[in-house]
Parts: C-alpha cells; structure tokens; sequence
C-alpha cells in the first residue's frame, strides 16, 4: 500500500471539525435534541446564516475540558491517517466562555487532545485564536488581548471570522496590532462572502502575512498581481467555498488561475464535516477535478508549511519530511 501523499493544513474551526457520529455521541451525553441541525446523520443547513447555527449547535456540545480533549485527538488523529503532519486549528476563546469552563480549560483541553493526537500519529498542531467579526471591535480586541498572554505555547496565531458583511476592516486594526506586538502570525477571513475589495481592505489595514479564503481577489486582477508580488499566502478552502454557494463548482473555482498567476495558495478543509468535505477530499479534488499534478500539490503544502505559524526548528523538521 502506498504511503498517502503529505498534508498540511492552515484553516480549520476545530469544532466546525466534529464528525457527526461524535456530535451525536456528545448530544446523547448531555441529553439535547439534535434534530433541528443533524439529519440522517449529516450537518444540515441552507445558508450562511443557518450553517452557523448549525456550527454554533454543535460547537454546544462541548462542555468540559475533557470534552475538548476528545474533538481534537479525533480530527487530529483522522486527518494524520490521511497523510497529515501539521494543522491550524482556528479556536474561540469567546466559545470557552459561552459553555462556561472559560477560556484556559477551553485552550486546555484542546491541547490535551493535540498532544494525544501527536503521541499517536506524530501530527504538529498550532492554534490560531480568532476573533469574531460579528461581536464587534471591542469583543475582538478582547480575544487578541487574551491570544497576546501567550496562555498556551500551541497559540502562536491570531484570526478574524464570522460574517464578513458586518463592520469595516479598519475597525479590528487595534486587535490586530496588538496580535502582532505580541510576536503572534496574523491571518484574516476575507475574499469570501465579500468581493475583491475586502481582500484589498485587509492588506492595506492589517497586513497580514495570509488571508483566510481570499478567493474573491480573482474579480480583480491588479489584486490577483498585489498578492502574488507580495507572497500572501492564501488558505483556500474549494469545498467550503462550492458548498455556500460563493462559485458554482468546483471547474469554476479559482483556485487554478490564482496559482497559475503565481499566487502562493494552499488547501484547507474549513469546516469539514459541514460541507461534505475532508482534508483529504480537499486534495483529491485539486487533483482529480481541478487537474492539478502531484508536484504542484506537494508545492501546495510545501507553501503551508513554509507560511505556518512555527518556530524554525518546527518548520525544518516539516520541510525534511516532504
């Protein structure tokens, strides 16, 4: 049997990672009808707005460290089979807090599982803390106060998600800036639900050294050629993208035209289970639809571990195994 080809990822919400057989098992523990958000045992929603409802459902059904434990050996140790040997996970502080053991046992017991994960399967796992668009500035400002602490040495990122259409770029510069005072990489959620423009806001406001989808810069091909000048790496996420509907499908995704532009572009799963995709699935596309050659794909994760969030030794020591 052959090995499976190398992985790496830079943009998953770890509990927009839950399998649904463990969201299942979790509702039967805590005694929560599930019906309204998992049919026939998959994620079901129809939009944008009610696929986070759907996410922020399950992600409820965590409750304890030892909880959090169990989501992250389970994605970890799932994508390590299919060849990964380093991941991004994307975690809220704000979700810590939201089921009520706070943000360290949340942090805690994520890292608990990344260390179970790595003992099993070798797999190297940082955490990019992110904050959320649609609780506003000051909210953010909070999540990168606590990410700037340094509370766990696997934190070494800060995000910006949500729903992309609420407030402007230039409102989160404050939060970002005292990201990056800390020493922590900076990457941000744009290009996806808003067009080219909000890629543009976020280079001139925030600088960042990735962008979280970024895909949308295809409407503008002055953008298109900032992004490849500038060597910001984007974590593209084609399965999430053709399952909310921002392209048709996966021949017209522009995955290949921004790398064919020189744009450093990377495959990511995003919320995986939701969008009836995995990291692998990611890769087999890129492949198999998007005609893709093996070397150009390895290129692919050699982009994301050359743009990870690690200490040089780390990155090495990735590299060395591609």
């Amino acid at each position: 049997m052959t090995e499976p080809m190398p992985k790496a990822e830079l943009h998953c919400h770890i509990e927009g990672a839950t399998p649904p057989a463990l969201a299942l098992s979790q509702a039967r523990r805590y005694g929560i009808d599930t019906s309204a958000f998992i049919r026939d045992g998959e994620y079901t929603w129809q939009d944008f707005t009610s696929f986070v409802a759907s996410y922020d459902a399950t992600a409820n059904l965590f409750r304890t460290e030892e909880d959090y434990a169990l989501l992250a050996e389970t994605y970890l140790t799932e994508i390590a089979g299919a060849g990964a040997i380093y991941s991004e996970l994307i975690v809220s502080p704000d979700q810590g807090d939201a089921v009520g053991i706070g943000a360290d046992a949340y942090i805690s017991g994520l890292a608990e599982g990344a260390e179970r994960a790595k003992a099993k399967t070798g797999i190297e796992t940082r955490f990019l803390i992110v904050g959320i668009r649609h609780f506003g500035p000051e909210r953010v400002v909070r999540a990168a106060e606590y990410a700037a602490r340094r509370p766990h040495p696997l934190i070494t990122g800060f995000n910006l998600a949500g729903e992309e259409r609420m407030h402007r770029v230039a409102d989160f510069t404050r939060a970002f800036d005292i990201a990056r005072d800390a020493g922590l990489g900076i990457t941000i959620h744009a290009g996806e639900l808003s067009g080219a423009f909000s890629v543009r806001d976020a280079l001139d406001h925030v600088r960042p050294s990735r962008i979280s989808h970024g895909v949308r810069a295809i409407e503008d091909a002055a953008l298109v050629k900032r992004l490849a000048d500038e060597g910001v790496v984007l974590e593209v996420c084609p399965g999430s993208n053709v399952a909310l509907g921002v392209f048709a499908d996966f021949q017209s995704h522009p995955l290949r035209a921004l790398h064919e532009a020189g744009v450093r572009v990377t495959l990511n799963s995003d919320d995986p289970p939701f969008f009836h995709t995995s990291l692998a699935r990611e890769y087999a596309v890129a492949s198999t639809i998007m005609g893709f050659s093996d070397a150009d794909i390895l290129g692919m994760t050699r982009t994301a571990i050359e743009a990870a969030f690690v200490d040089e030794p780390t990155r090495q020591r990735l590299l060395s195994a591609l």
